[in-house]
């Protein structure tokens, strides 16, 4: 049974930087290539970025230069580090199996006020 569990969100200023992490199970994590997307009120699912089983990485360009995706297969965890947070960056944050996020977890939720 496929398990994506997201932590790390929180209220931040921007400016600021928060380090989102996604611990995976139920299915070969090392070979499967893996995304975070996130979703504000009112607005669909937007990719955020990907990073493929060899690790190379791909951004969408509102993130690009600022955002940083990493994995450790050893230990079946996604991260995703993000700086120079934006007030357009809130949203609640999913990794996921697809760049759709079909399967996805429950989120984390990142607020970027003053």
């Amino acid at each position: 049974q496929v398990q994506l569990v997201e932590s790390g969100g929180g209220l931040v200023q921007p400016g600021g930087s928060l380090r989102l992490t996604c611990a995976a199970s139920g299915f070969t994590f090392s070979v499967t290539w893996m995304h975070w997307v996130r979703q504000t009120p009112g607005k669909g699912l937007e990719w955020v970025s990907r990073i493929t089983s060899g690790g190379t990485t791909a951004y969408a360009d509102s993130v690009k230069g600022r955002f940083t995706i990493s994995r450790d297969n050893a230990k079946n965890t996604l991260y995703l580090q993000m700086n120079s947070l934006k007030s357009e960056d809130t949203a609640v944050y999913y990794c996921s199996k697809d760049s759709k996020g079909s399967t996805r977890g429950q989120g984390t939720q990142v607020t970027v006020s003053s």
